[in-house]
């Protein structure tokens, strides 16, 4: 297993390979301030959220651990198809704004996808997933290291 396919889909490929040129670190830390920047203000204007996420790999599992504040079991959807894990869900308003004059709005509504490539041979049925106060956890047992089996060549 590579740990390109832990990487969260939708980053830079190629932000892991090291770089001959003498302003790649200047790039890159560039780039890591914008993408700070833009995940700061990713709702600002849209109804997309960005839930953050930790990845944690064991001897046995991949542990992901997102941040759902306001959701519950019945607003979050996972799937996994091809070795991609999606997280979806929504974060649903409640609007009764009878009389209110907002001046200042920071909470953000809309949907949100995240979605991790794990490495293949992982069982569907096998993945756990819980929501407590807003934090989902989902448990990855890890696949069965592959058996590489010499096959004997024989003569026709």
């Amino acid at each position: 297993m590579t740990l390109r396919s832990l990487i969260p889909i939708g980053r830079q490929a190629g932000s892991l390979r090291p770089s001959s040129s003498p302003f790649s670190s200047l790039q890159r830390e560039i780039d890591q301030l914008f993408d700070e920047f833009s995940r700061g203000i990713a709702s600002f204007g849209s109804n997309e959220l960005t839930p953050r996420m930790d990845l944690v790999e064991t001897d046995k599992t991949f542990e992901l651990t997102a941040e759902l504040p306001g959701l519950e079991e019945k607003d979050v959807e996972i799937n996994l198809s091809d070795n991609v894990l999606t997280i979806k869900g929504e974060k649903k308003s409640e609007k009764e704004d009878k009389g209110k004059n907002y001046r200042m709005v920071e909470r953000s509504y809309g949907s949100f996808s995240r979605s991790v490539e794990l490495p293949s041979g992982i069982s569907p049925d096998a993945i756990k997933a819980t929501i407590d106060k807003g934090v989902l956890t989902v448990s990855v047992p890890k696949p069965a290291p592959s058996v590489t089996r010499r096959i004997e060549v024989k003569a026709a």
